[in-house]
């Protein structure tokens, strides 16, 4: 595993466990912010064919 692929994985498992204390505290635009990130994680993964689990 290389040193992106695991920076990737690193910063989506921040960003999910960020979004999942958002939502607990009821904060909306971080909420969003965070599933924004993971979106655009989750996209550059795939562009560059890291196999992420769903």
């Amino acid at each position: 595993m290389g040193e992106f692929t695991t920076t990737i994985e690193t910063r989506l498992d921040q960003a999910y466990k960020g979004l999942q204390e958002a939502r607990t505290s009821g904060d909306d635009f971080l909420a969003d912010t965070l599933t924004a990130e993971i979106e655009d994680l989750r996209r550059l993964a795939d562009d560059h064919g890291i196999p992420l689990p769903r």
